[in-house]
C-alpha cells in the first residue's frame, strides 16, 4: 500500500476541517477505541512481561523518524568492519506483549494496521504499549528483535544473525535534523555510514531493477479560518533509511523462504499495458523516458520540485497495483517476488503499527535458531493475507476520504481564482485514444490533484478555474480558461 502522508499543525486541530475528519472515523466504522477488556489485557502484558536474557544495551542504537512520532518501531547502529560494515537493528518486540490467542490478539486481527489520518493515528496497539512499554524510546532499558548484519563493501549482505535482547536507544532523531547535520558536515560517523551505506543500497536496488516512489508529505496550515496545504518532498535521508528495513525485509524473507515457513509481501511486475500508458503520460508531461531506461531508475531521476515530474510521480502507482501477502507453509509458492522491490520480501520492521510484522517476527526467531515454528503461529499464517487485505482495503478508502476533504478544506475560499496547473489525462485517454470530455490535472501550488470540465490534451500547462470546493461532500472541480 502506498500512503500519502498529510497532518494538521496544532493549529488546525481545533477547527472544522478536524471535525469532518473525526466524522471519517465513524463513516467508516474505525476501530477508535479500544475495548475495557483489551486495555486490561494490555497493563497485565505490561507487569507481566519477561525480559530476554541476552543484554545488547552496549550497542549505542538510535531513532530516526519523524519529529512526532512516538511509535518507535526501529532503532539503528552502523559500524564500519574491515572494507564493510556491520549493521545492529533493533525492532520493538511486540510479540512479548502479546499473548496468542488472547483479547489483544484478536482485537489487532480486527484493526490490521495504525491508521494514519490528518488529525490524529488510529493505532494498532493500545498507547501503553505502541508509545510506551513497547516504543524504543530514548534513554530506556527495552526488549527488541535484534538483526545483526555484516555487509560487504558494495553494501551486500554476507551473513545475518537475530536475537531477542534488552537494548537501550541513545538518542531520538528526526530526519530534518539529521539532514541537516549531513549536509553542513556536522553529522556523526555513524550517521555518515547511513548515507554511505544507504547510497550503495540504492545502487544495489537499481542493479535489480528496484523503484521507489517518492511522494511529499504535506501539513495544513490554519491561518485566520482558512486552510493551506504546505508540501514537502522527501529528504535524501529518508530514502536512505528505507534501504536499512528493506534490507531487513528481503533477509526476513531469505529466512522464510529457506525455512518454508512465514509470509511474504508479494507483488506482480506492471503490466505492459500499464507501462505503455506510463510512457505516453512522460511523453506528454513533457519528461523523456528513454526505450532502455528501467522504470526504478527514471523514478529516480524525477524532480519533486517540478510539477509536471510530481505530478507524474503520482500517476506511477499506475505501476504498483496488485501487492498482497502469501503464505507459505512447507512448499515454495510460485510467487515469491515483490516487483518494486525486485526481490522476495516481508513486512518486518514495523510491529508497533502492522500486525503481520509480529508474526514474520516470530518465525524469522525460530528459524534463524533452527527451532520449530509452533503450530499455533502456523495456523494463523494462513489468515494473514485475507486480513492484511481487507485491512487496506478499508485504510486506502479512509485515507483517500482524508485527503480528499483536505483539499477541498483548503480550495474553498478560493472559489473563483484561477491556478496554474498541468493536465493529467485529458480529452484524449494516452491510453486509448479515447475522446471525453474534461479530464484531470494537478496544480502546482497548493500541490492539488482534482478533476477538470472542458477541453485539454494530457500533458498541457493551462490556466484553471476553481468552479467548486466543498469539504461537506469532499468534491473539488476546475475549469479550462486558458493555457
Amino acid at each position: 500500500m502506498i500512503h500519502q502522508n498529510i497532518a494538521l499543525t496544532p493549529e488546525a486541530r481545533s477547527t472544522a476541517l478536524a471535525q469532518a475528519l473525526e466524522a471519517l472515523e465513524t463513516e467508516f466504522a474505525l476501530r477508535s477505541e479500544f475495548p475495557p477488556e483489551v486495555l486490561a489485557e494490555a497493563r497485565r502484558a505490561i507487569a507481566d512481561f519477561e525480559r530476554p536474557a541476552i543484554d545488547r544495551r552496549e550497542i549505542e542504537l538510535v531513532t530516526i523518524d519523524p519529529a512526532t512520532s512516538t511509535d518507535l518501531d526501529q532503532a539503528v547502529h552502523l559500524a564500519r568492519h574491515g572494507d564493510g560494515y556491520v549493521v545492529h537493528y533493533a525492532i520493538a518486540d511486540v510479540p512479548g506483549f502479546v499473548a496468542l490467542g488472547g483479547r489483544l490478539d484478536a482485537e489487532t486481527r480486527l484493526r490490521g494496521q495504525t491508521v494514519y489520518l490528518p488529525h490524529r493515528r488510529i493505532a494498532l496497539h493500545p498507547e501503553a504499549i505502541s508509545e510506551d512499554a513497547g516504543s524504543l524510546l530514548p534513554d530506556q532499558e527495552r526488549s527488541a528483535y535484534l538483526w545483526a548484519f555484516t555487509l560487504d563493501a558494495s553494501g551486500a549482505v554476507t551473513h545475518t544473525a537475530l536475537e531477542r535482547a534488552i537494548v537501550r536507544s541513545r538518542e531520538k532523531l528526526n530526519y530534518v535534523d539529521v539532514q541537516a547535520s549531513l549536509d553542513d558536515g556536522s553529522a556523526s560517523e555513524m550517521l555518515q555510514l547511513l548515507r554511505e551505506i544507504g547510497l550503495k543500497r540504492i545502487e544495489l536496488e537499481r542493479a535489480r531493477g528496484g523503484a521507489s516512489l517518492r511522494i511529499p508529505s504535506q501539513e495544513v496550515e490554519c491561518v485566520d479560518g482558512t486552510y493551506r496545504i504546505v508540501a514537502d518532498p522527501p529528504l535524501p535521508v529518508e530514502d536512505w533509511n528505507a534501504q536499512i528495513s528493506l534490507m531487513t525485509g528481503m533477509e526476513a524473507a531469505r529466512i522464510m523462504l529457506e525455512a518454508k515457513v512465514g509470509l511474504l509481501r508479494t507483488m506482480p511486475p506492471p503490466a505492459e499495458k500499464d507501462i505503455q500508458v506510463f510512457r505516453l503520460q512522460a511523453k506528454a508531461l513533457g519528461t523523456v523516458w528513454e526505450t532502455n531506461q528501467p522504470y526504478g531508475e527514471f523514478l529516480r531521476s524525477l524532480d519533486m520540485a517540478d510539477s509536471r515530474q510530481l505530478a507524474l510521480m503520482h500517476q506511477a502507482t499506475s505501476l504498483f497495483r496488485g501487492a498482497t501477502y502469501t503464505a507459505l507453509d512447507g512448499e515454495v509458492p510460485g510467487e515469491t517476488i515483490q516487483a518494486a522491490i525486485a526481490a522476495p520480501y516481508a513486512h518486518t520492521t514495523a510491529p508497533l503499527r502492522r500486525l503481520v510484522d509480529r508474526f514474520a517476527l516470530l518465525v524469522c526467531s525460530y528459524a534463524v535458531h533452527g527451532q520449530e515454528v509452533p503450530a499455533g503461529v502456523r495456523e494463523v499464517l494462513p489468515q494473514l493475507p485475507d486480513l492484511m487485505n481487507d485491512s487496506n482495503r478499508i485504510v486506502n478508502k479512509v485515507e483517500r476520504a482524508a485527503i480528499d476533504t483536505v483539499e477541498a478544506a483548503s480550495l474553498a475560499h478560493r472559489v473563483g481564482e484561477r491556478f496554474r496547473a498541468v493536465t493529467l489525462t485529458g480529452s484524449e485517454d494516452p491510453g486509448n485514444g479515447n475522446h471525453r470530455a474534461g479530464g484531470t490535472l494537478q496544480v502546482k501550488d497548493p500541490a492539488v490533484m482534482a478533476p477538470f470540465e472542458g477541453t485539454a490534451a494530457a500533458g498541457m500547462q493551462v490556466e484553471a478555474e476553481l468552479v467548486h470546493a466543498d469539504m461537506a461532500s469532499r468534491k473539488v472541480l476546475f475549469r479550462i480558461v486558458g493555457s
